[in-house]
Order: C-alpha cells, then structure tokens, then sequence
C-alpha cells in the first residue's frame, strides 16, 4: 500500500504543474503570459482555434486525473 501511495503522490505532483502550465498556456482575454509566450502572434494565424482546442481538451483530462489521484489518495488514506 506504501508503494501506490508514493506512485500516487508522484503523480500528483506531476500532473499539478502540468495543469498550472497549461492553464498559463491558454488564450486570454486580455495580456496574459500566454500573450508574453507569443500567445498574441497566433491568435492572428487563424488555425489557433484548432490548438486551443486540443489545448482544452488536454487541460480537461488533465485536470479529470488530477481529481481521480486526489480521490484515491484520500481512500488510500481513509483505509490505512
């Protein structure tokens, strides 16, 4: 049980500053640090919906196992 709760933590750990990379990678509505990353450049391309997108899509899913990780190291930790 100690070895899926570190497995789980390192993931956790991962997956956070994913998410908090790529929700700072997304379009923003006004100068953002997706705008200082060259956000502003491709926004003017016109495939940059396409991008923000999958872009969202990954962020979403992300996000999901980010959630899933937390629930189990919360029963993970309810059983100990």
């Amino acid at each position: 049980m100690d070895a899926l709760r570190i497995i789980l933590q390192i993931l956790l750990v991962l997956t956070s500053f994913l998410v908090v990379l790529l929700v700072l990678l997304h379009k923003g509505k006004g100068g953002g640090v997706s705008d200082m990353f060259g956000g502003g450049v491709t926004s003017n391309a016109g495939s940059s919906g396409v991008a923000e997108r999958n872009l969202n899509r990954i962020t979403i899913g992300l996000a999901l196992l980010w959630t899933v990780i937390i629930v189990l190291l919360g029963l993970i930790q309810r059983v100990s």
